[in-house]
C-alpha cells in the first residue's frame, strides 16, 4: 500500500440503526471518526431523505468537520453531498458527488459559481443569512466526484473536469455484475484519479491499487470497522 492511497467514506445511516435519531447520531460520530483518522473525502449519500431533512443532516455533518478544522487547521477531509449541488452550497460543503447520468461537472461549477457569489442583504431571514454564511465558507471551486461503471464514463468525467471518479462495482454489488480488475485497470488509464468501490476489503484492496486505482471507496469497509485501523492498513 502507499501513503498516497486516497480514501473515500460513503455513508449509509441505515446500517447503524432502524431508529432515525440513533442512526443519525451514529453517522455523525462515524464522520468525526473518519475525519480524525485522515480519510480524504466523505460522501453524504442519504438518498431517501427529503430536501429539508437532507439539508439538516448535511449541515450537522459540515459542522462536525468545521469544528474539527478549528481544533486542527491541518485537517483536510472534504465533505461531498450526493447529487445535490444546491444542498452542498447551502451548508458550506466542499463539493458534490454525481451519478454517471447526472448533470455534468461543468454545469455544477456554473451553479456553484452563481451560488457562491450570493450574499445576504438587509431583511434576509435567519435561514437565508445562515445559508449565505455557509456559502462563504464553501470553496470557490467545488470538489466533484463521479460514479462510473465503464472506462468510457471515466474518460468523459475527465474531459468534463471532474476531480476524481469512483469505479464500481469491482467485486460485488447486489443485482449487478462485478466489473472486475481488468476493466478497473482500463478505467485507471484516464487522466483523473480513479477509486475502486464494490466489495473492496482489507484483503483485496491491494489488488485494486496494483490495477492502477488511486484509492479505495467504501461504505461497509469504514462503517463496520475501526477507521483508524483501516487507514493504517491501507496506507502502510
Amino acid at each position: 500500500m502507499a501513503e498516497s492511497c486516497v480514501l473515500y467514506y460513503i455513508t449509509d445511516r441505515h446500517q447503524f440503526s432502524a431508529d432515525e435519531y440513533e442512526s443519525r447520531k451514529h453517522l455523525l460520530a462515524k464522520i468525526r471518526e473518519a475525519a480524525c483518522a485522515g480519510v480524504d473525502y466523505i460522501q453524504l449519500r442519504e438518498k431517501d431523505l427529503r430536501t429539508r431533512e437532507l439539508e439538516i443532516l448535511s449541515r450537522d455533518a459540515a459542522k462536525v468537520l468545521a469544528d474539527l478544522r478549528t481544533e486542527n487547521p491541518e485537517l483536510r477531509t472534504g465533505l461531498l453531498i450526493n447529487s445535490r449541488s444546491d444542498v452542498a452550497l447551502a451548508v458550506g460543503a466542499d463539493g458534490v458527488h454525481l451519478r454517471s447520468d447526472d448533470i455534468s461537472p461543468k454545469q455544477v461549477r456554473t451553479i456553484w459559481k452563481s451560488g457562491y457569489v450570493g450574499t445576504a442583504v438587509p431583511g434576509c431571514s435567519s435561514a437565508e443569512i445562515a445559508g449565505a454564511r455557509a456559502r462563504e465558507s464553501s470553496p470557490s471551486s467545488p470538489l466533484i466526484g463521479i460514479s462510473c461503471h465503464k472506462p468510457e464514463e471515466v474518460n468523459r468525467a475527465a474531459e468534463n473536469a471532474a476531480n476524481f471518479a469512483v469505479f464500481a462495482p469491482v467485486f460485488e454489488k447486489h443485482g449487478a455484475t462485478p466489473v472486475g480488475l481488468d476493466l478497473l485497470g482500463r478505467a485507471c488509464r484516464a487522466s483523473i484519479p480513479v477509486l475502486a468501490l464494490g466489495g473492496v476489503t482489507l484483503d483485496n484492496a491491494q489488488s485494486c491499487l496494483r490495477a492502477g486505482a488511486s484509492g479505495i471507496a467504501g461504505i461497509r469497509l469504514f462503517q463496520e470497522n475501526n477507521i483508524a485501523e483501516v487507514v493504517h492498513r491501507l496506507r502502510r
